[in-house]
């Protein structure tokens, strides 16, 4: 048996552990910018797009298109991008089109037939979108479409971005509130801690509970799914339960819509813990479907002055009955609440990183080794996501 020589092993292991993708490719991958209103973040950050230029594949970036969430030009064009100010000239040019949110119809109808689009592209509730996508000859890969499976965690851009809003909430509730969080002890007297209330404990939910407690606040929690009390518990916060209460834990983890019997249960339940609640932070959605109303007008009239409502919900409706998407509204009896839009764009720096990560573990299944695209529509992921291709809709809600 002939032995190897220590310059063959190490040949052979180098040769082991490069990445396949790491051979001569060429896809065209092209990051224009975003073009929604108030969007700060940036769909691949400085270290994706390194990886992906290593892999072979050539980023194309448009000018300033990460300076709103602290990536400059110089960080991506040392990254190996071509940075340019022409965007229409990458969005023509690029085989593969990568967004936060969906473009637009100017930039749609300038995309090459055939290319493939990834974004958040509200296929729920974006028929009209889809439509034009399809006309144009797009391949639309929609990031929220992303099954709730254990292959797919690292392309789950809904876990990613609503954690990021999860913490953001409660840092709004605490700014707003003209009160300490936590207890404190002073020459003075004592301050005793403030309490905050946690609607929903899906993601954002426990990361605002996590948040609230690291502040030193007392805080409570209510979800329908029985499941998560646990979570909740873990995180140090105190679990509201409805006795007798149904699970209403639907597939992919979401909370399924209850009946009116239910919701008038959980209203009444909920009544005293809100009024009581010095911060109440609602999180509560069913994808594809207007927000629950968890927070009645009632249940805010019995609020103390001061208190704070941060309704995460505010894009799809609200959970508090008097929430206005984008706005801070006043009550008679001074409570604030706030419908803050585009959460996670509030700290793009972070959120950006977290969603660039997603698509690269989705551009990992979506390339094949010679670094073409392999849409496979047999995978459970990529057939999920797919929502247009060949110049059909293939997304049926």
């Amino acid at each position: 048996m002939q032995t190897a020589t220590a310059d063959e092993f190490a040949d052979a292991l180098t040769q082991l552990l490069t990445p396949i993708a790491e051979k001569d490719v060429q896809m065209k991958i092209g990051v224009p910018g975003e073009t929604t209103p108030g969007e700060r973040r940036v769909a691949l950050v400085p270290e994706t797009v390194a990886r992906l230029t290593k892999a072979g594949h050539s980023l194309h970036v448009t000018a300033g298109a990460g300076d709103a969430s602290g990536f400059p030009d110089p960080a991506f064009t040392e990254a190996g991008a071509d940075v340019s100010s022409d965007a229409s000239a990458i969005i023509s040019s690029s085989e593969i089109l990568i967004y936060v949110q969906s473009p637009g119809e100017s930039a749609i109808s300038a995309a090459t037939s055939g290319a493939v689009l990834v974004a958040l592209l509200d296929a729920r509730t974006d028929p009209k979108g889809l439509q034009h996508l399809a006309s144009a000859g797009l391949t639309g890969l929609a990031m929220e479409l992303v099954p709730r499976i254990a292959r797919a965690q690292r392309m789950d851009v809904l876990s990613s971005q609503a954690s990021i809003a999860g913490y953001k909430s409660a840092l709004i509730g605490a700014n707003m509130l003209g009160k300490y969080l936590p207890m404190m002890m002073t020459a003075a007297g004592t301050v005793p801690p403030a309490t905050v209330l946690v609607l929903g404990a899906g993601v954002a939910g426990l990361q605002a509970i996590a948040t609230a407690k690291r502040l030193g606040s007392i805080v409570e929690a209510y979800d329908v799914r029985p499941v998560v009390k646990e979570q909740v518990e873990s995180l140090g916060g105190i679990f509201i339960e409805l006795p007798d209460a149904a699970d209403a834990e639907a597939a992919g983890g979401y909370a399924r819509e209850q009946t009116e019997e239910e919701q008038a249960a959980q209203r009444q339940l909920l009544a005293d813990h809100v009024a009581t609640a010095d911060i109440v932070i609602t999180t509560a959605a069913i994808p594809g479907r207007p927000a629950p109303k968890l927070v009645t007008a009632d249940m805010v009239a019995r609020m103390a002055a001061g208190s704070v409502i941060v309704d995460l919900a505010a894009e799809t409706g609200g959970n508090c009955e008097l929430t206005k998407a984008g706005e801070v509204v006043l009550t008679d009896n001074g409570v604030s609440i706030d419908g803050p839009v585009n959460v996670p764009s509030m700290v793009p720096n972070d959120a950006s990183r977290l969603y660039s990560r997603n698509v690269a573990a989705l551009l990992d299944l979506l390339l094949d080794d010679e670094g073409n695209v392999n849409l496979d529509f047999e995978d459970e992921i990529l057939g999920a996501m797919c929502v247009t291709h060949n110049g059909e809709v293939r997304f049926k809600g």
